[in-house]
């Protein structure tokens, strides 16, 4: 699924629900199991991807979400080619841990410049281990 997200700040909220319903869609029509951990995960990622593009990217937003295998990539796309550095831990910094978040919960991490601006890829395991474990780490 891949949505053209419009400017202003619904573009957060709308892009949280296309994935909730992405993922719903997911799980009732295709079957493919989607835990409610990992679509609130999903949900999450794409919350901190798109606010960053919505504060630092003046053009457009695109969203792309891909089921591969057991898990969901995330993708936003914006307009500016500058890549996301994630800041050093510092807990009396308020705000600007969007980053350092999705690095933690997302099973894989991806930026790159692509065309005029670039794509950020999340990657999300749709279902836990049988530890528990599955959504929080980096590559």
């Amino acid at each position: 699924m891949t949505a053209a997200l419009e400017p202003g700040g619904g573009r957060i909220a709308h892009a949280r629900h296309l994935t909730a319903e992405f993922l719903d869609r997911v799980r009732d029509e295709h079957g493919v199991p989607v835990s409610p951990r990992a679509s609130q995960t999903a949900v999450l990622v794409v919350s901190e991807l798109v606010t960053n593009a919505h504060k630092y990217a003046p053009g457009p937003v695109l969203l792309d979400l891909r089921v591969t295998g057991d898990a969901v990539d995330v993708a936003v796309w914006d307009s500016d080619p500058v890549l996301p550095v994630a800041r050093d831990a510092d807990p009396g910094r308020v705000g600007q841990h969007g980053l350092e978040i999705v690095r933690a919960v997302a099973d894989a991490f991806d930026a790159r410049r692509e065309g005029a601006g670039k794509r950020v890829v999340a990657r999300v395991r749709l279902v836990e281990d049988a530890d528990g474990g599955g959504n929080g780490g980096a590559p």
